[in-house]
């Protein structure tokens, strides 16, 4: 039997238990192998090191290159130069430029090239060790590693080269750089790459992927919807941005021709109370307490204005159509050129007056240099963007609905009196009228009453047709307009009469309808898509490439 002492004595282990705490032979042969390869290494970081320090020592460009933010002696830049100014420069012109690196490449320990993008415009680089000043290995080095799309800022010396160098824009002159600082660094890895967005998507029935693919060649394919996923990378190709400058050469266009003809810049609302123009396709939004609704058009204002005795209002502002139209030519936001103006004899008058401004922007898209240039560059990447055809005279090609009727018609293509136009027929009737005339811009005028809105003027003679006209490119509608009924009665019961019947004193039209009641002069106008401008002048195959953030039924970013 165990005493109490006996239970308070230290047991001890059994011999043939062994000591299971100490290490083993592998685990210490293992520990030592850590300690020296840690050992290894520590010394291999502190040569690399202590020869780092060594070479900045020995770098003699060092405060030549690097960030821009540690340049702490770098002296300020008294003028900048643009790359666009460098197809003219001259031979050992000194310059500094801001600009994207748009490709990196060592040749050697001894040499590097650039090549540095901003906007549409490329140049090609060269850093060489040595020169005037002495510029280091290190220096060139670092240059070949700085990433694609990355900012810099570059000095150097405008130098012809030996050989026109073919794949940048300026040919016949490279930088030679003397000082290179990083502005604002890029990621090392793009979700696609720039150079990859220069080459023209495949357009067909699997573009909504957005998975990298490769070409016969086995370069990678950036479907749109890559593209447009990526907008920010994809815009600053040289196409897009040749596009967006030929959209705002547009809107200029549009504004120079408002102005000489004294039209007054009107900024109309874009919210309206009730859903208006007969309720379909409206967005629905939330308003403090009550509902709002986006408006189709600024069609009410601009008459509105009108009865304000404004006799030519314009604007360019959205236009936003809640239609769930997936096609190559909708989207559910787009850019509105409006115009509205009296008549003093005949609507003809704003017809005619349409047409003009469409020659006007047309012509001098074609005729003026920078556009020119512009639509060459898209040329490059969508074949045809400059064939665009008008005629020679100063007057548009004009059809009535009833002629362009029968074209189709003689052409075997069925198409009704009274019955408004598909798209396919539209399209038909754009090859046939460019074939026959020569034009891919035409109006066409005395649409089927039946087929327009509510407040489009009834002909006088013959109600079933009525004032009002579209003009097409390419085959395709940019625009729509009429003479308005600026008779209170008639227009009340116009709307009484539509189906289904509007209220002319409900609260979404009784303002636009009391405008008419207190007097208003004839008057007519039209809207036209920016957008769609763009986009047939230059035969783009999908109007997102002629938008910069576009809005369909699928997308709300970015």
């Amino acid at each position: 039997m165990t005493s109490q002492g006996d239970r308070d004595l230290p047991s001890r282990a059994k011999e043939d238990e062994g000591d299971t705490s100490a290490p083993s032979k592998n685990a210490l042969k293992k520990a030592n192998r850590e300690k020296e390869k840690a050992e290894r290494a520590a010394k291999r970081q502190e040569l690399e090191r202590a020869q780092k320090e060594q070479a900045e020592a020995n770098d003699t460009s060092q405060h030549l290159y690097g960030s821009i933010q540690s340049a702490s002696d770098r002296r300020p830049v008294q003028r900048f130069t643009e790359l666009a100014e460098l197809y003219d420069a001259k031979e050992d012109q000194e310059v500094t430029v801001d600009a994207r690196i748009h490709n990196a490449r060592v040749q050697s320990a001894k040499l590097a090239f650039l090549v540095l993008r901003e906007e549409a415009h490329t140049i090609q680089a060269v850093i060489a060790e040595g020169g005037i000043n002495q510029i280091s290995r290190q220096m060139v080095k670092w240059c070949g590693g700085i990433h694609a799309e990355s900012i810099v800022r570059a000095t150097g010396l405008v130098k012809q080269p030996k050989e026109p160098v073919t794949s940048t824009s300026i040919s016949n002159f490279e930088l030679h750089i003397e000082s290179i600082y990083l502005v604002s660094e890029a990621a090392q890895m793009l979700p696609v790459q720039v150079k990859d967005c220069m080459r023209a998507p495949p357009m067909n029935d699997d573009d909504s992927k957005d998975e990298p693919e490769m070409d016969s060649q086995g370069l990678p394919v950036v479907r749109l919807n890559a593209r447009l996923n990526n907008r920010v990378l994809d815009g600053r190709t040289a196409a897009s941005q040749a596009i967006f400058q030929l959209q705002s050469g547009i809107s200029h266009l549009f504004i120079e021709y408002m102005n000489q003809n004294r039209f007054t810049w009107i900024n109309s609302s874009r919210l309206a109370g009730a859903a208006t123009e007969g309720g379909a396709g409206v967005f629905e939004i939330k308003y403090f307490d009550t509902k709002a609704y986006l408006t189709q058009s600024p069609q009410f204002f601009k008459q509105m204005a009108i009865a304000m005795d404004m006799k030519r209002v314009c604007e360019i502002g959205p236009v936003f159509r809640a239609e769930n139209s997936n096609t190559h030519r909708h989207l559910t936001e787009f850019t509105g050129l409006d115009f509205e103006m009296v008549i003093k004899n005949d609507y003809h008058e704003v017809l005619s007056f349409g047409e003009k401004l469409m020659l006007y922007i047309i012509r001098n898209l074609q005729q003026r240099a920078e556009f020119k240039r512009l639509t060459k560059v898209v040329d490059q990447i969508f074949p045809g963007a400059g064939n665009f055809k008008i005629p020679s005279e100063d007057s548009a090609l004009r059809l009535t609905f009833a002629d362009a009727v029968k074209l189709l018609n003689d052409a075997g293509i069925e198409a009704g009196e009274f019955d408004d136009l598909s798209t396919s027929q539209e399209k038909a009737l754009g090859r046939i009228i460019r074939e026959k005339y020569g034009t891919d811009f035409y109006t066409i005028d005395k649409y089927p009453s039946a087929v327009r809105p509510f407040y489009t003027m009834p002909d006088p003679l013959n109600p079933k047709v009525s004032n009002s006209y579209d003009f097409f490119m390419r085959g395709q509608e940019i625009m729509s307009g009429a003479q308005r009924i600026h008779d209170h009665k008639q227009l009340c019961e116009r709307m009484k009469a539509n189906d289904p019947p509007l209220d002319p004193s409900s609260e979404g039209f009784r303002h636009y309808t009391d405008a008419f009641k207190y007097g208003c002069a004839p008057h007519g106008g039209g809207g036209l898509g920016l957008n769609r401008i763009l986009q047939f002048y230059l035969g783009l195959p999908d109007i997102r490439f002629a938008t910069m953030f576009p809005r369909d039924p699928g997308r709300l970013a970015p």
